[in-house]
């Protein structure tokens, strides 16, 4: 049984995830946590991750530890995205099971299902069909870790669990134009656009695909409650259930950030998965669910991003 003493290592503690979960547990009382930056501890070392937990002899594992990054970056390093995220789930899951550690969450992505998965997408939608080329090397690193915990379930009985989250934002994202997603790009866009009172903004793809969103915090609250519950499957979607298109995301953060210019559709660009929305109905059927408006969540993040960035 977790509870507010048990000890509880958040892998990825600095990164938008990690930190969202570290700051509801201990805002939870949860006291006893441990999180360790990647110049500490190499989760790709299999030796060092393995001896670091026999050390520390954790209760739960929280893994939001992961090498992340849009269309471009992931295009772009392919072999990276594909062998770290292996070694640092492999590594963590591995040791967590070789040593008996009680709980383990695993974090992943809705972008381990089809590219052209039945809307809104199920768990069952996995292996499927073929994944999107853009992000496919990530896809197929996740994959194998959501089938690592279900295979210790099935054959270890083991109380582990995959959360595969929808698209994320909020505070301690990433604004990098090179390796970011659509939400914070579009946030450091238009801000760039306001303050240097640029005519127009450039936006990839057409406009048209249409995307779900989750505020962090809520992803952290589905953490807190797989924590302190036994949950009777391996994986579970974790959305919103509402969607957007880029088009009209673009057109509330253009208003959130009060930038006056235009908005430029850069169809040279890929668009990616034209579709993705995630069913979670049945996490909801568990008792978890989301709290966080999409408009306030993004006026929250945008407040956020210029105490981050100033």
């Amino acid at each position: 049984m977790i509870d507010h003493n048990s000890k509880i290592y958040i892998a990825g503690h600095n990164g938008m995830v990690g930190s969202a979960c570290w700051r509801l547990l201990e805002n939870n009382g949860y006291k006893n946590l441990l999180g360790y930056s990647s110049k500490d501890l190499d989760l790709r070392n299999q030796n060092t991750v393995f001896n670091f937990l026999k050390i520390e002899k954790p209760d739960a594992i929280i893994d939001a530890a992961a090498k992340v990054g849009g269309i471009l970056a992931n295009s772009t390093f392919p072999y990276e995205y594909l062998m770290d995220n292996m070694l640092i789930q492999n590594n963590l899951i591995r040791a967590a099971h070789e040593l008996n550690i009680q709980k383990f969450i695993f974090l992943g992505s809705s972008c381990i299902y089809p590219k052209m998965a039945t809307q809104p997408i199920e768990e069952e939608s996995l292996l499927a069909g073929t994944l999107e080329e853009t992000n496919q090397w990530y896809a197929v690193a996740k994959i194998s870790g959501v089938k690592l915990i279900e295979a210790l379930r099935n054959q270890y009985n083991r109380d582990y669990v995959s959360l595969m989250p929808t698209n994320l934002y909020g505070p301690n994202d990433n604004y990098d134009l090179n390796n970011s997603h659509v939400l914070p790009a579009l946030i450091k866009k238009f801000h760039e656009a306001k303050k240097n009172n640029l005519p127009y903004v450039d936006v990839w793809g057409s406009g048209n695909p249409k995307r779900e969103f989750l505020h962090v915090d809520d992803l952290a609250s589905a953490v807190f409650f797989a924590l302190n519950n036994k949950l009777p499957d391996s994986l579970y979607n974790v959305g919103s259930g509402k969607e957007i298109s880029i088009n009209d995301l673009a057109i509330l953060v253009k208003r959130v950030i009060d930038y006056k210019g235009k908005i430029k559709f850069d169809n040279s660009k890929p668009d990616g998965t034209p579709r993705k929305l995630m069913n979670s109905s049945k996490f909801r059927k568990t008792g978890w669910s989301d709290k966080v408006i999409l408009e306030e969540g993004i006026i929250n993040t945008y407040k956020n991003f210029l105490l981050e960035q100033y």
